[in-house]
């Protein structure tokens, strides 16, 4: 169990290296689909851009970003289509965007992720282009984005850092923190070579879409497609777009410290490695080693001397350590499962050798190794007439029982959690 979770560590080496540097991944997709139906292909080929727009009570805005993709369509002859995936509006949005001629989806499931996720399976199209209907993006700029996927991009991403961002469009706290640092942290986790991985004007090809298997139902929706793009290894490309002002008269959808974490909290679930694995094992390590020290006798170090006291913290470093740790591989096994995050063929090979039975005989194994020890010192104890004990003495034994009992039942229950989670990936039970 304990070198299970040490392949874990290198579960995540399909991150490219070297190329990610640039703003331009060049690898051709190995996840494309050349098996779907030629009837679902045939039914795409006439339409080649779906603009799909996530709608909630935007009707302040709505016909104006209508106006811009019909100017965008007719500049550059697009034969396209406008969704309007609408989560819901009681402000007439509904009925202004049948009137302007727009496809509307009724997406019942609230959420930014939800409402796209509508749309790109109601769209045609085989070029996919999102952004909001607030007028904070110029549609007009998607023809942009619209060459790139012609020219073999699977993601292309608007960028508003590289771009211009007019007076007042964002908040100076978005952009010289939330941004900013939340860009940074996916780059290093994930290796996606784009600036801004928040911007709401972006593109991906129908084929990309599908391969995704997205699943989040709201503002972190925005952040999975670019990290499940950089896992998979698709071609993701940037290029620069305006943010304006947007034209609502009532409050943005936005909750940015709500959003915020949300963000946060999906990029450190696909991440285990550094924000538990990693401290894990390095507390698990140095409390190990604490214990060592002084497991035969005091030590003292220069003027220093160690004792039982040290044994103790040293023990519960361990636990702590071995927990994250533990913690870290169910989070990953998770991912897999559920097909957030990137295959893991190494994790997925552990499985035939890291069993339920072999994880459960070694927990027990340690727990009663630990039992014996405890039990040795309530032994000796009890020849004593339960008199008083030595405890620089008794303890150390009686702490490394408790700690590698505690560990023990730990990889035991562990054991359970992963089997379950591992049962559909092992068995190759259909995700749908």
């Amino acid at each position: 169990m304990i070198l299970a979770i040490l392949r874990l560590a290198g579960s995540d080496r399909y991150r490219r290296r070297g190329t990610m540097a640039t703003a331009r991944v060049s690898c051709r997709p190995r996840w494309q689909d050349e098996t779907a139906p030629v009837s679902t292909r045939a039914e795409r080929s006439h339409v080649e851009v779906s603009f799909v727009m996530p709608c909630l009570n935007e009707a302040d805005t709505l016909e104006r970003c209508v106006a811009e993709v019909r100017a965008c369509i007719e500049a550059h002859q697009l034969d396209a289509e406008i969704i309007v995936a609408d989560n819901g509006s009681s402000d007439g949005s509904r009925e202004l965007a049948e009137r302007l001629g727009a496809r509307v989806v009724a997406v019942p499931e609230r959420g930014y992720g939800s409402a796209l996720m509508g749309g790109f399976d109601a769209a045609r199209g085989r070029f996919l282009v999102m952004g909001d209907a607030d007028l904070s993006y110029d549609f007009r700029e998607a023809y942009r984005l619209i060459e790139r996927l012609r020219n073999g991009a699977d993601l292309v991403m608007g960028s508003r850092f590289r771009g211009r961002i007019e007076p007042g469009a964002m908040p100076w706290l978005h952009r010289y923190l939330g941004n900013p640092v939340l860009s940074w942290l996916e780059r290093r986790l994930f290796r996606a070579p784009t600036s801004d991985f928040h911007c709401g004007l972006r593109a991906l090809t129908a084929d990309a879409y599908r391969a995704m298997e997205l699943r989040t139902s709201g503002m972190e929706f925005a952040s999975e497609i670019v990290v499940k793009a950089a896992v998979r290894r698709m071609r993701i490309d940037e290029v620069p777009v305006t943010l304006r002002p947007d034209g609502r008269s009532r409050a943005p959808h936005l909750r940015r410290w709500r959003d915020g974490w949300r963000h946060l909290r999906f990029l450190l679930t696909l991440s285990p490695r550094w924000t538990l694995l990693v401290p894990g094992v390095v507390l698990a390590g140095l409390g190990a080693l604490l214990m060592g020290l002084v497991l035969f006798g005091p030590r003292t170090v220069r003027a220093v001397t160690l004792d039982v006291h040290t044994l103790v913290i040293g023990s519960l470093l361990v636990l702590v350590g071995y927990g994250a740790a533990t913690t870290a591989l169910a989070m990953r096994i998770y991912a897999l499962v559920e097909e957030l995050g990137a295959p893991a063929p190494r994790l997925e090979r552990s499985f035939s050798v890291f069993t339920l039975e072999r994880g459960l005989l070694a927990g027990a194994a340690l727990t009663v190794v630990g039992v014996a020890l405890i039990g040795v010192q309530a032994w000796s104890w009890w020849l004593t007439g339960f008199g008083p004990l030595d405890v620089s003495q008794t303890m150390r034994p009686t702490v490394l029982g408790a700690t590698l009992a505690a560990v023990g039942i730990q990889t035991v229950l562990v054991s359970f959690v992963y089997s379950m989670l591992g049962i559909p990936r092992r068995r190759g039970v259909p995700r749908r």
